[in-house]
């Protein structure tokens, strides 16, 4: 019975995750996530919490599903950190790609959402935000680009990355999103060289 239980909760919180992907949080009510998951009211209290406390579980959700997708592809950025740029923005493009998932990134819209979230799930959503910069920073570190370098090849590619699924949810297609991405490639590969070329003796 336990193991059936804890289906029944992966479900639900995968229901009510796509929900709040497809719908935006404000635009999600109670009711809503009732009908995603087939819970009444009263359980989703129960089982699963109020609308913000359950969000803060499906933006975990979300982020460690990625997150740990996001991690794999960077994982070679030491050996070869285009390859390992190239493999990150290829998880968010795959999953643009998929017909069984929402448009746009559920962090994406959490981020621009913040004027009208709580204070705590503003601050979680820009969590989130944060934590993709960091394994950026990492990976790139790792290739031995500079502290300055890295920071802002960070910066920048995270925004791309956000970048995508906006413009993914406004039609853009998939050549135009692979071409946004191949810029910050080239630029990417431009700035190693530069680096390498300062390095040697």
């Amino acid at each position: 019975m336990a193991g059936k239980k804890q289906f029944d909760m992966d479900t639900a919180l995968d229901a009510a995750m796509i929900q709040f992907w497809r719908a935006g949080y404000a635009d999600t009510s109670v009711d809503d996530l009732s009908r995603a998951t087939g819970l009444n009211r009263s359980s989703i209290y129960s089982s699963l919490g109020d609308k913000d406390t359950l969000f803060l579980r499906c933006l975990d959700r979300y982020a460690m599903r990625y997150g740990d997708k996001y991690d794999a592809a960077l994982s070679c950025a030491a050996s070869d950190p285009l390859a390992a740029v190239r493999a990150f923005f290829d998880v968010t493009l795959a999953r643009i790609a998929d017909p069984e998932l929402p448009d746009g990134c559920l962090i994406t819209q959490s981020a621009m959402a913040i004027p009208v979230l709580s204070s705590a799930v503003a601050a979680h959503a820009r969590q989130a935000l944060g934590f993709q910069r960091l394994r950026l920073r990492t990976a790139l570190k790792a290739a031995r680009m500079t502290d300055q370098g890295a920071d802002a090849f960070a910066l920048h590619t995270a925004a791309v990355n956000q970048s995508l699924a906006v413009m993914s949810r406004a039609g853009a297609s998939p050549a135009e999103l692979r071409a946004v991405t191949d810029v910050t490639v080239g630029a990417l590969s431009q700035a190693l060289r530069t680096c390498n070329q300062d390095m040697s003796p």
